[in-house]
């Protein structure tokens, strides 16, 4: 009851964070995991199993406000959903505990690629649609292996390149959730096929899965009140210092320090 709780807690403040910015659940969701010792392979696979729920929600509210490129969106869901499940492939190929460093690194590196976004004054300038697929590529096969780095890569590189952040934001959730599901998936079926050597810790982690998703549902209706309530820059600027301390978290533990 207590992981319930507590991982509902971490799911209500990082999807009110991602509604506001783009960004930040999975990279949030799945540092806060990897610092309770969760092995990566199972901290991914929980993060996708509730942003399944998380991004369905968000899908249908942006598709509704018409806030999506769709010329921009269906390659970029493609290459996401091919990308996601090599790295999810990958990561249920290698032992946790060789790979754990190497994840912890990219978290942080996210956690700089936040700070940098909120400090950048990107040059207005229109994203290029031939290079949508590659950039979901990229975008997906970082956010299996990473457990989260979907937002932090492709929201950025389209509002970077100077989109307008609505359609940016909009058309990054819409095709993210089709890429959680490939991801998803992927993982389901390295469990079936007997792939996954570490699946049998999932399990375990099933109350932090359910809380993830509880406390994401519960506060996607309020990400639109944090936009208004919250500006963008301060908030952007906690979430990287965030994520930044508990990947430095991490490494001291990995390390020994603590």
């Amino acid at each position: 009851m207590e992981d319930f709780l507590l991982f509902a807690f971490v799911g209500f403040l990082a999807q009110i964070v991602d509604g506001a910015l783009g960004m930040a659940y999975g990279v949030i969701s799945s540092t806060v995991l990897l610092s309770f010792g969760v092995p990566p392979a199972t901290a991914s696979a929980s993060v996708h199993a509730a942003e399944v729920f998380t991004t369905a929600a968000s899908a249908g509210s942006h598709a509704v406000n018409k806030n999506v490129n769709w010329r921009l969106f269906v390659p970029l869901a493609l290459g996401g959903c091919i990308g996601g499940a090599l790295g999810a492939f990958v990561l249920t190929s290698i032992d946790g505990n060789t790979i754990k460093p190497f994840i912890t690194a990219y978290l942080g590196l996210m956690g700089a690629l936040i700070l940098y976004r909120a400090w950048r004054a990107a040059k207005p300038r229109a994203f290029p649609a031939r290079w949508s697929g590659p950039l979901g590529g990229v975008g997906g096969f970082l956010d299996a292996v990473g457990g989260g780095g979907w937002g932090p890569t492709v929201t950025s590189a389209l509002v970077g390149a100077g989109g307008d952040p609505r359609t940016s934001i909009g058309t990054a959730n819409t095709a993210e959730f089709f890429v959680t599901s490939a991801i998803s998936a992927s993982f389901l079926a390295a469990l079936l096929s007997g792939h996954w050597s570490e699946a049998e810790g999932f399990t375990t982690h099933a109350a932090s899965v359910a809380g993830l998703i509880v406390g994401g549902l519960m506060a996607a209706p309020l990400a639109g009140l944090v936009v208004k309530a919250i500006p963008a820059r301060p908030l952007t600027i906690a979430v990287g210092l965030l994520v930044l301390g508990l990947a430095g978290y991490q490494t001291a533990r990995l390390t020994g320090l603590i």
